[in-house]
């Protein structure tokens, strides 16, 4: 097994319960860890036996693109599509971070964590 991770995907995005949250948009970043087979492209130097993290990038700023109340929401569709896209992912994490969250008090991001594992 091996692991590929994706650092600091940067997304302005539309997420939050709060109606101006959904006009105004915020800062995000992602970081994503999948583990998955990764011996036979080692062997082969072949990009179809292997995941490929452009695939990967798209799930994430497509999922992102899409308008969620909670981060968990959007993190649980970004693990659900890899896991359905990408037969070969074994489990999947993402973090997904709010830069300066509008929570009243100088933070400088609010993240949650999410993994899924194939059953």
């Amino acid at each position: 097994m091996g692991i590929i991770k994706l650092k600091n995907i940067r997304t302005f995005s539309y997420h939050g319960c709060m109606i101006e949250e959904g006009k105004i948009g915020s800062d995000y970043t992602v970081d994503l860890k999948i583990k998955t087979n990764l011996q036979q492209s080692a062997e082969t130097d072949d990009l179809t036996d292997t995941v490929d993290y452009v695939h990967l990038n798209k799930i994430v700023t497509e999922e992102m693109a899409i308008r969620s109340h909670l981060l968990e929401h959007v993190a649980k569709r970004i693990n659900n599509r890899i896991l359905a896209e990408i037969q070969s992912v074994e489990k999947t994490t993402v973090w997904v971070s709010k830069i300066n969250p509008p929570i009243g008090g100088d933070v400088e991001s609010v993240t949650i964590k999410m993994t899924e594992i194939r059953k």
